[in-house]
């Protein structure tokens, strides 16, 4: 069932229940009812007393209160996961008690008061399958036995000080964290026995202090978790991994969430579907929650180069090279992959090999299209409204979908994924020999005029190179730029020269460009069987 039918279902039959619920302020109205009377369909046959399945007044346990179970055995697999400073071990206390029918490996007649056990209808003996079976893997299921302190609270600021918890949601006397902390298992009127109200998340940010956020869908903690059986297990995430969770929604079936679900299944994408909770880094591994921090998220607008609002506060790189926790800038998410971890490996072999893009963008590089700050050549003819000299701009002006507003499409925005590689909003033609057309260099042509370029304005040999040698432009200029290895002489204007297509030329060995002034240069080198030694360019 698609999350946007759920809710519905869920919505019509909460407003069908509430009369029922209320009414199950006692466990004798509850599914925790296990007498001959009981509600719900696993009850027991002819036995008549309610409490008995769990106390019993006379031959209990030493455990207190009065219980009538025999406590399961530790053999349990707790919850896990790297994002968690408590350390949960064994079930203990109330926790356990509550495994000793809902790991389904006790029988439920199995009580201490009586010598046989209390038959069940339709066969049953153990907790049946299902949401309530938790079984003995609990590494699916919200970590309990664990000791809630200030000490956890200071280490992690995600999670409240335990004077902070509302008066319902209470540790028990050893300051830990179990199953009854959310759940009152004699009281049902708020539904699955909770403490409190968690209609609007009002139950888990109890204990969990996240950042607000205007995403209406991003509000409602358990449309993206699951606090039991999750099928992530680390994270309790409603899906197998971070992309299944979110393809919940942004999958199409959720009228109000993009749905990016197309891009992810093009050529170029930038989420690779990873495994949960897996080491850290991993090269060339990407997934949602690397430039989308959720519960965060806002609407909103935003101008190159702040980081826009759908990130959220996500954590970053500084220019400098240092960890942020919260991103002030797109490039900084960018420079998390694309900076100094060098997750990405060069497309080709250029005279200056730079993959690193925190240098290449840093202002004071060479020569740089201008992200991290407006560019280095004030003189720039080809430009077209609204972009000026002065302007700066995201990685996500070429870097995005092909088929998102940006592209001229109605898909989805944001850099998913595209089929122009690597990852273009338009295509970008990179093969030697490819003919000019605005098709073939859509990408260039859509911040620089085609007219421009063509009628040579700032290079007399553009439209011979491009038109009549049917060079790519991509064989002269360096698109992100060249850092402070290259030159300003030999390496303005974006120029690094791709070693696949241009070589040193014949008679003098050399391999350069050399910046004379205004429109003017020299270039030394060997292409498509043409020596230049050297060629000169003139205004």
């Amino acid at each position: 069932m698609r999350r946007s039918n759920s809710v519905a279902a869920l919505a019509a039959a909460s407003l069908a229940g509430t009369s029922c619920l209320a009414q199950q302020t006692s466990v004798v109205d509850s599914l925790h009812n296990l007498s001959a009377e009981g509600r719900g369909d696993v009850r027991a046959v002819a036995e008549e007393q309610v409490c008995i399945f769990c106390h019993t007044p006379h031959q209990s346990s030493p455990i207190v209160p009065l219980w009538n179970r025999a406590m399961p055995l530790d053999a349990y697999t707790p919850y896990t996961s790297r994002a968690l400073d408590a350390d949960p071990g064994q079930p203990t206390g109330a926790s356990k008690m509550c495994l000793s029918c809902h790991d389904g490996t006790i029988a439920l007649g199995a009580v201490l008061s009586r010598s046989s056990l209390i038959t069940m209808r339709g066969g049953i003996t153990t907790m049946p399958p299902g949401r309530s079976n938790l079984g003995t893997d609990l590494s699916d299921d919200h970590p309990v036995s664990f000791r809630y302190t200030s000490a956890l609270s200071a280490k992690d600021p995600k999670i409240r000080p335990p004077s902070h918890l509302p008066g319902a949601v209470r540790l028990d006397a050893n300051s830990e964290m179990q199953c009854t902390t959310c759940h009152n298992p004699h009281n049902n009127a708020l539904g699955q026995f909770l403490v409190m109200h968690n209609g609007n998340s009002e139950l888990c940010i109890a204990c969990h202090q996240v950042d607000s956020t205007t995403v209406t869908g991003h509000r409602d903690c358990i449309a993206c978790h699951s606090p039991h059986s999750a099928p992530s297990g680390p994270y309790l995430l409603r899906g197998v991994n971070v992309t299944a969770a979110c393809m919940n929604c942004h999958d199409g079936s959720v009228h109000s969430a993009p749905n990016i679900n197309p891009d992810l299944h093009k050529i170029s994408v930038h989420d690779t579907d990873r495994e949960i909770d897996p080491p850290d880094p991993i090269p060339l591994d990407v997934t949602c929650t690397d430039c989308h921090e959720p519960h965060s998220m806002r609407h909103g607008s935003a101008s190159a180069p702040s980081i826009p609002a759908n990130f959220g506060s996500v954590s970053g790189v500084s220019l400098s090279g240092s960890a942020i926790p919260v991103a002030q800038f797109e490039y900084e998410v960018c420079f998390k992959c694309h900076g100094d971890r060098n997750a990405v490996p060069p497309r080709v072999t250029r005279q200056i090999m730079t993959v690193n893009n925190r240098l290449r963008f840093d202002p004071t590089a060479v020569s740089f299209h201008p992200v991290a700050g407006p560019g280095r050549n004030d003189d720039v003819p080809s430009l077209l409204p609204p972009w000026t000299t002065a302007s700066v701009m995201y990685c996500n002006d070429c870097h995005s979908s092909d088929t998102g507003g940006m592209a001229g499409g109605s898909g989805a925005a944001g850099v998913h994924g595209s089929n122009h590689e690597p990852l273009l909003r338009r295509r970008y033609a990179m093969l030697d020999y490819t003919s000019e057309s605005a098709a073939n260099y859509a990408l260039c042509y859509s911040c620089h005029s085609r007219n421009s370029i063509l009628g040579d304005e700032s290079f007399k040999g553009h439209r011979r190179h491009i038109v009549d040698e049917r060079t790519p432009c991509f064989a002269c200029h360096d698109a992100h730029g060249i850092s402070s290895q290259g030159s300003a002489r030999h390496h303005s204007h974006l120029m690094n020269f791709d070693l696949s297509i241009v070589s040193p030329d014949s008679a003098t060995g050399r391999l350069e460009f050399v910046d004379e002034g205004r429109f003017q240069g020299r270039c030394f080198l060997t292409c498509h069987g043409e020596s230049h030694a050297p060629k000169e360019y003139g205004p």
